[in-house]
C-alpha cells in the first residue's frame, strides 16, 4: 500500500530541487572550468552532476530518513519505508556541457512498484513542475491543462536514443515515425525536457530507446495527472533497467503501438 505524499512533503522536495538547480547553475555559469568525464561515447558526466546528486541525496535523507534514495551517479541509500526517491541530478548533461538550456533536475518517488510523485526543476528556463497521485500537476504553481487528441496534419513526436543504441534500431524507429505514423520528430537530448514538451502541447508524445528509470521517474506521475499515458509495465521493471517506451496522449500511443505497445522491453540482440 502506498503512503500519501503530503503537501508539506511536496514543498520540501520542491525546495530541494530548486536549491539543487541553483547549485547546478553555479557550475553552468563557469562551464570552462567544469571537469567533464565520458561514461561512454557521447555519454558524459560532470562534477556538477556528482555534486548535485550528493546534495540532493543528503537533503532527502535528512528530510525523509526512513526512505531510500537511488541516483544516476551512484547514490544508493537503503530505506525502511518502502519508498525510494529516484534522482537524475542533471538530465541533459550533454546539453549542459554545450551551454544549452535543455537540462533539468529531476526527483521522482517510486513506491508500490511504480512512480507516484515527481518534481522537475529547469533552472535556465525558471520552470518547476510538481505533481503525482493526489496532486494536481502544476507548472510554476499554475495548474496544467489536460492533454488529449492529436491533429494528423500537425502530429509531432519527441525521440531519444541512448548512445549505445544501434544505428539500425534508430533508423527503423525514425522510419516508422516518418513513413507509417506520418509525424514530424524532435530530438532535444533530454527525456525530461521532451516530456515537458508533451505537457505543454508542443508535441503529442515521446518515444525513448535506452532511457533509464531516473530519466522518467519524476515526469510520469506529473503527466499522468493531465491525461498522458505511458507504455512502461512497471511490474516488469527493475530500477537499473534500460527502457524502450512511449509516452503521450491516448491518440499518440495508439499511433505508435505497432512498434511500442504497452509492456515493450528493450532488446538489443
Amino acid at each position: 500500500m502506498t503512503q500519501a505524499v503530503t503537501q508539506e512533503c511536496a514543498r520540501t522536495v520542491e525546495a530541494i530541487a530548486r536549491k539543487a538547480g541553483d547549485l547546478a547553475l553555479s557550475h553552468f555559469h563557469e562551464l570552462s572550468s567544469v571537469p567533464v568525464e565520458a561514461k561512454g561515447h557521447l555519454d558524459l558526466v560532470t562534477a556538477a552532476d556528482q555534486e548535485v546528486e550528493v546534495f540532493v541525496t543528503r537533503a532527502l535523507t535528512d528530510a525523509f530518513p526512513d526512505d531510500g534514495v537511488f541516483g544516476e551517479e551512484g547514490a544508493a541509500h537503503e530505506g525502511r519505508s518502502g519508498r525510494t526517491w529516484v534522482i537524475d541530478p542533471i538530465d541533459g548533461t550533454f546539453n549542459f556541457v554545450r551551454g544549452g538550456d535543455q537540462w533539468a533536475v529531476s526527483i521522482g518517488l517510486y513506491e508500490g512498484g511504480r512512480p507516484v510523485f515527481g518534481v522537475i526543476h529547469v533552472p535556465v528556463r525558471a520552470q518547476t513542475l510538481v505533481g503525482g497521485a493526489g496532486f494536481a500537476s502544476t507548472l510554476n504553481g499554475q495548474e496544467m491543462e489536460q492533454r488529449r487528441g492529436m491533429k494528423a496534419a500537425q502530429a509531432a513526436c519527441g525521440v531519444g536514443f541512448h548512445p549505445v543504441i544501434p544505428v539500425d534500431l534508430r533508423l527503423n524507429t525514425l522510419r516508422f515515425i516518418l513513413e507509417e505514423a506520418q509525424m514530424s520528430f524532435r530530438c532535444c537530448g533530454s527525456a525530461t525536457l521532451s516530456m515537458i514538451e508533451i505537457a505543454q502541447g508542443q508535441v503529442d508524445g515521446y518515444l525513448g530507446t535506452g532511457e533509464s528509470t531516473w530519466d522518467l521517474m519524476a515526469a510520469i506521475p506529473i503527466l499522468e495527472q493531465i491525461g498522458i499515458g505511458c507504455t512502461v509495465d512497471w511490474t516488469q521493471i527493475d530500477l537499473t533497467d534500460k527502457l524502450r517506451f512511449a509516452c503521450g496522449t491516448p491518440e499518440f500511443l495508439e499511433a505508435i503501438s505497432p512498434i511500442v505497445p504497452y509492456g515493450t522491453a528493450l532488446r538489443l540482440d
